[in-house]
């Protein structure tokens, strides 16, 4: 079975509370909005604990370290390909970070054998929970569910 780990960011706003997603590069999401965002993630392997992973996968697809702050762990949810993805949140401000991915190549038409490097992370943005919501890979809609009830549990 596949693992990857990811970080999901969030802020709060005089409106609200945001989120950080991100949108991959490459001709498969280039048109897709909706359902085309996510977390930062990525796997790995039984060298790394999924804290260490996430924090990897994070400073490799933006080009920047990984936030500060408390890690809070928002579970393991499982993906229609099913890979697992341990999630972690951490509030920090990020501000209008422009991304400086790592790039991956990709089989352009598939089964071509001719490949071309896109961008892993092609845009990254703040998202209010309902907008959200409707931006995030529907495998992902549950890590949003968690946010929610961690941040139910705050002062």
């Amino acid at each position: 079975m596949k693992r990857s780990a990811g970080i999901l960011p969030y802020r709060h706003t005089d409106e609200s509370v945001e989120v950080w997603l991100t949108h991959p590069g490459g001709p498969f999401w280039a048109k897709k909005d909706t359902r085309g965002w996510g977390v930062v993630k990525g796997e790995y392997g039984d060298d790394e604990t999924p804290e260490l992973a996430a924090r990897r996968e994070f400073a490799e697809e933006t080009g920047v370290p990984a936030p500060e702050g408390e890690y809070v762990p928002l579970g393991e949810f499982r993906q229609s390909s099913g890979k697992v993805i341990t999630v972690f949140a951490v509030e920090h401000d990020l501000g209008d970070l422009a991304v400086q991915s790592n790039t991956i190549a990709i089989e352009v038409p598939k089964g071509s054998g001719r490949f071309v490097e896109f961008p892993e992370i092609d845009d990254a943005r703040w998202y209010d929970l309902l907008t959200a919501a409707d931006k995030i890979h529907a495998g992902q809609l549950p890590v949003l569910a968690a946010l929610v009830e961690h941040l139910k549990t705050q002062p």
